[in-house]
């Protein structure tokens, strides 16, 4: 639950994508946030001011000149300990970059000294359009976090970079940037690597060698990364998670396709977050048909390879300054293994957790001992996955200085 009196001013621009708003601000309200929808005056042509009104239990207005006498255009910004606008259209976006004050929203902006939030929606050509992306840069490198859209069905036959993330994890992002206050947007400018999920490497079509992870880890290192400002990039192993909102979701399935993914992503990343559970075995032979079991015979022994060692390869063509964690799932002695494993890789922390039934794997809490190559230790006791994201994030951006 939000502390007493938080205040949220949740921003809504012209677009189609409004609607979806509504559930945004019936999960700020009914987790006791105290919420003041400002639209801009385009906006109530996609949702009236009714609607906000009801749902936020606060008057609407997109004027300086509603109840004036409480300046409303300066009051709102300085009280608010979040600034969430959704959706950020094009328009919106330049006008907050050139630093516009033409309406109560982008006044608001102005004199917001809270974390700002904008969460862009729009047709593909005009996100990815040279114009919007230099707005982009301009409001991350004056400390907003900018969420970057996820990919999908836009208005209308067309689909592409541009949809709104859906409410629900706009709902987590603004969370934990409130969660974190003044400190949200460290991670700004940054481009960051999650690897999460479990690799399967194929026996025949139907069967495989596998692993328990369910991603959880991987994904709420990648949504509080994407809360503190960073470009995420995920490289996904058989994961049946909700996209996490603003990262970037590259779908794998082996240990090989993983690879490929995650060095392809960490040649311009900032920090690398091996999270996964990588297989470290294959099988060296596929079968393009499916295995029969005979009644009499037992089955023939399948025989393993080692997969390539991802994190190693990491490490060995890292580019100056990047930062690389890796991640070891032990079932026993698992600081002397841990310790042994960071020796071998060579990345600058191994997070080192215990698995087993109800550990870790497809849980939703967990506990670990973050081992850095100068030696030192962090221990997270048992607690939400997200709890050890920010322990993790807050070691590499002490490490990305």
């Amino acid at each position: 639950m939000p502390e007493p009196g938080t205040r949220v001013v949740l921003g809504v621009g012209a677009g189609i994508a409004a609607y979806k708003v509504c559930e945004l601000l019936r999960r700020l309200t009914e987790t006791g946030h105290d919420v003041h929808v400002v639209p801009t005056p385009d906006a109530l042509r996609f949702v009236g001011a009714a609607t906000w009104a009801a749902l936020s239990g606060h008057p609407v207005a997109t004027d300086v000149w509603t109840d004036v006498a409480a300046v409303p255009h300066v009051r709102l910004g300085r009280r608010a300990d979040l600034v969430f606008v959704a959706p950020a259209t094009a328009d919106l976006l330049v006008r907050a970059a050139n630093g516009r004050a033409d309406d109560l929203l982008t006044s608001t902006l102005l004199t917001a000294r809270c974390p700002v939030v904008y969460a862009p929606a729009m047709h593909t050509e005009m996100w990815e359009h040279p114009a919007t992306q230099a707005n982009v840069s301009v409001l991350r490198d004056r400390g907003s976090i900018v969420v970057e859209p996820a990919a999908g069905r836009l208005t209308g036959a067309d689909s592409g970079p541009g949809r709104l993330p859906e409410p629900a994890e706009l709902f987590e992002v603004a969370r934990r940037v409130l969660a974190r206050g003044a400190l949200a947007g460290d991670l700004s400018g940054r481009h960051v690597v999650v690897s999460a999920g479990g690799t399967r490497e194929a026996i025949d079509p139907v069967r495989f060698i596998g692993n328990r992870s369910s991603g959880l880890q991987g994904y709420a290192l990648a949504r509080t990364a994407v809360a503190r400002g960073a470009r995420v990039t995920v490289v996904a192993a058989n994961v049946a998670l909700p996209d996490p909102a603003g990262a970037r979701v590259v779908r794998v399935g082996s240990a090989e396709e993983m690879g490929k993914a995650v060095r392809e992503a960490a040649h311009e990343a900032d920090a690398v977050i091996m999270a996964a559970a990588v297989a470290d075995f294959r099988p060296v032979d596929y079968r393009t048909t499916k295995i029969k079991k005979s009644e009499t015979a037992e089955p023939e022994p399948i025989r393993l390879t080692k997969n390539p060692d991802i994190l190693a390869e990491l490490v060995a063509a890292r580019p100056g300054g990047q930062v690389i964690v890796g991640f070891a799932a032990e079932t026993d002695d698992v600081l002397e293994h841990g310790r042994a494993k960071l020796a071998r890789k060579g990345c600058d922390l191994l997070v080192v957790n215990q698995v087993g039934e109800h550990l870790a794997f497809g849980a939703a809490d967990n506990a670990a001992i973050v081992l850095a190559a100068d030696g030192t230790a962090v221990e997270v006791p048992r607690g939400p996955k997200e709890a050890l994201a920010e322990v993790v994030w807050d070691l590499v951006a002490a490490r990305l200085g």
